[in-house]
């Protein structure tokens, strides 16, 4: 397998760090954090570019908080300063590991949100014979359980820049002895990379035809129950020797009953949200929060869920109704 050097030189170009703190202002312009950092612009990046160069470079403590939907998780959000090194990093690792990624290994990819996973999973419904089963399977505390040696030998498999690294795996590492943080942007990237041999060995060695995985989400359809049973044992196996994963929930059902995954249940014929999603609309219809009813419904857009939801907007708060985009409006006018 060809391996990759000289990356440092390639992510840390003056040019490279003004596109990563381009793509990490993004949206982020109105916020303290970025203001600052773009009151003296020429300067701040000249001084990520110099601690870098210098090795002297080290990611400032991350602000934790506590986010408690859909389940309490602990997010380590990074400084500006530091956001903008990831985006950096991220735009010169992408385009080697991408092309090592399945097709169907969602998330954190361009063109590869939930709502393309959810096509899939639909599309692989409608193909799988109607007695068979789907397999449904994801990892215990995940991002917790990443083994970080494990993790660098996998990035080390295509790049050989070791200086490179050393800076990667500085946004791994937040204090405890395994696992990585929740917030970062490199951390989405590395979900992909540690959880990508599973893919492979799904495909490959099971032979799965129709499979499919949004972080640590895993989807088999198409199978025999029997078949269920077996890979569900091997591709534990397989997560605990190699990567020192647990598998946490694990489901068995009919292709007939559906899949609940990435955030819709979803049939052969149909798909609606779940029953969260109606609750975070009502919420934030109650509350006048325009910004977060769009956000919903714009999760709802390609859903048999979309219509109720508009009307429920409509009946509760006409102005807010009448404050949406004409496209959500017309919906309710057919």
């Amino acid at each position: 397998m060809k391996r990759i050097g000289h990356l440092f030189e390639a992510a840390f170009t003056p040019e490279s760090i003004y596109a990563g703190y381009a793509a990490a202002s993004r949206g982020k312009h109105h916020t303290r954090a970025c203001f600052e950092f773009e009151r003296r612009l020429a300067y701040h990046l000249d001084m990520l570019r110099e601690e870098l160069t210098s090795g002297r470079y080290r990611p400032r403590p991350y602000f934790r908080f506590v986010v408690k939907e859909p389940k309490e998780r602990v997010i380590y959000a990074p400084a500006f300063r530091d956001l903008v090194v990831q985006h950096a990093i991220y735009r010169v690792i992408l385009p080697i590991f991408d092309p090592t990624f399945i097709a169907a290994s969602f998330a954190c990819r361009v063109g590869y949100g939930t709502h393309r996973a959810a096509d899939y999973a639909q599309q692989a419904l409608k193909a799988s014979p109607r007695d068979s089963y789907t397999l449904k399977l994801d990892a215990r505390k995940f991002f917790y359980s990443i083994d970080r040696a494990v993790l660098r030998t996998l990035i080390e498999r295509k790049i050989k820049d070791r200086r490179f690294i050393g800076v990667m795996m500085q946004f791994a590492d937040y204090g405890s002895p395994v696992g990585i943080p929740i917030g970062n942007l490199l951390s989405q990237i590395y979900a992909l990379i540690y959880l990508n041999p599973v893919d492979h060995f799904v495909k490959r060695e099971l032979g799965v035809k129709r499979y499919c995985r949004y972080v640590d989400d895993l989807m088999l359809f198409g199978l025999t129950r029997e078949q269920c049973v077996e890979y569900r044992e091997r591709i534990a196996a397989f997560m605990r020797d190699r990567l020192g994963l647990e598998l946490s929930r694990t489901t068995i059902a009919t292709v007939q009953r559906g899949v609940n995954f990435v955030g819709y249940r979803t049939w052969a014929r149909k798909r609606f949200v779940r029953k969260h999603s109606l609750y975070t609309l009502r919420r934030s219809v109650a509350r006048g929060k325009l910004d977060s009813v769009v956000s919903v419904l714009g999760h709802a857009r390609r859903t048999h869920s979309l219509r109720h939801m508009i009307a429920t907007v409509r009946r509760r708060t006409p102005a807010m109704y009448r404050a949406l985009p004409p496209a959500y409006r017309r919906m309710t006018c057919t």
